[in-house]
């Protein structure tokens, strides 16, 4: 079988060539068992994948039956472990079957035109060259900015709306790629950051957390356990993770896609996108219009989370929880100096980050008569500052907003 290969201006290695040929010829064969004849794919593009994955726009050259035109592939490098549980290449075939199942007006994601768990290899639908949330908030254009940041939380909210009730059927999914069970990705980090963060801030920053404030912070696990509002979640929403389509934001990257509690995602509004590289700040009043995005979809489902009073201490928890997983990963130890979240990115300084987080929390505790916590905050904040100095005052909006 011939593989033929255009690597366009890329200078690249015999070695990384190899394994674009190998990707290319294993899509082949993924779609030859799925349609029952041979599809010829040419002109394999690098997207830039991951350490774990390589991902290619590839152009359907041969084809006997109508295809589109350029499809991507994504192929997992790395076997499942012996012992190890969490399979990322099963999450995203999971989900990306879950969301190709929905009707095309439903549906916030690529198509799945074919798997093959041998292969660890998918082929989805081409959703083009359009630019990603982070393009847009990294750009210049404060009003494409704010536009995208709307649609993305619509179609947060479409997403959690349309696969509310549809956990029975991921499971089934998980089970016939082999896994017998499934977790939420940042819940066994989560419980660990929930139990050690104290004894971190007191090493680190000299701040003394409350027993009190400690086990209400602990006791935010039980949004990682069965709730009443679950729905599927990409687990990782980051700008760079989903396109801003002429049909809208379409979400990419299902690696670690789950079933949890919706505020989990909800609260990327609050912190903002608390796992992320670029995590700048948003200019007032943007959260609250992305809430009432989100709420504008979630409430065709769930109509109660309208009240303030539902919702509210539901976001609050998933906020703390957030705000003390992610200064659990980035709060620099004691001998550590403060440094970007991502060096290679557009990123900003960690301290930066912590400190504005801690002082949303603060306001956002204060609102729901969680005073104590709100007490903690802002001790948490202010001893941020005074260890990292005038960079960590201030978390820069994102450069669309400046």
């Amino acid at each position: 079988m011939s593989v033929e290969i255009s690597t366009g201006p890329l200078d690249v290695h015999n070695e990384v060539a190899a394994e674009v040929a190998e990707t290319v010829a294993a899509a082949q064969a993924v779609l030859r068992r799925r349609f029952g004849a041979s599809v010829r794919l040419s002109d394999a593009e690098d997207l830039g994948g991951s350490d774990r994955s390589v991902v290619l726009r590839v152009r359907v050259v041969e084809t006997p039956f109508a295809m589109p035109r350029t499809l991507v592939i994504k192929r997992y490098r790395t076997p499942l472990l012996p012992g190890q549980t969490a399979d990322p290449f099963a999450h995203e075939a999971a989900s990306s079957q879950l969301f190709t199942a929905l009707s095309v007006g439903e549906r916030v994601s690529p198509e799945l035109i074919a798997h093959g768990p041998a292969e660890r290899l998918l082929v989805l639908e081409d959703l083009g060259r359009a630019p990603t949330l982070a393009d847009k908030l990294l750009g210049d254009d404060a009003r494409a900015a704010e536009r995208a940041l709307l649609a993305w939380a619509r179609a947060l909210g479409r997403v959690h709306a349309n696969t509310a009730g549809r956990e029975a059927d991921f499971d089934a999914l998980m089970r016939r790629l082999g896994q017998r069970s499934w977790t939420d990705p940042i819940a066994p980090e989560a419980r660990t950051a929930l139990t050690e963060l104290p004894a971190l801030l007191a090493e680190a920053i000299g701040v003394q957390t409350p027993d009190t404030v400690a086990e209400a912070a602990r006791n935010t696990s039980w949004l990682l356990g069965g709730t009443r509002y679950r729905a599927f979640s990409p687990s990782d929403v980051c700008p760079d993770n989903n396109l801003v389509t002429n049909r809208g934001v379409r979400f990419l990257d299902f690696e670690w896609g789950c079933m949890r509690d919706v505020a989990l995602d909800v609260a990327y509004l609050r912190v903002p996108f608390p796992s992320c590289w670029c995590s700048f700040a948003l200019p007032q009043g943007m959260t609250e219009a992305m809430l009432a995005a989100w709420r504008s979809e979630a409430s065709t489902v769930w109509p109660d989370l309208d009240d303030d009073a539902v919702l509210l201490p539901r976001l609050l928890d998933a906020q703390v929880l957030w705000v003390w997983l992610s200064t659990w990963w980035l709060l620099p130890r004691t001998t550590e100096t403060d440094r970007p979240i991502d060096a290679n990115q557009t990123s900003p300084r960690r301290s930066a980050a912590l400190a504005d987080r801690w002082r949303r929390l603060r306001t956002d505790a204060i609102a729901c008569g969680k005073h104590e916590m709100a007490e903690h905050a802002e001790a948490v904040a202010n001893a941020i500052v005074r260890r990292f100095g005038p960079d960590a005052e201030q978390l820069p909006l994102y450069p669309a907003f400046r």
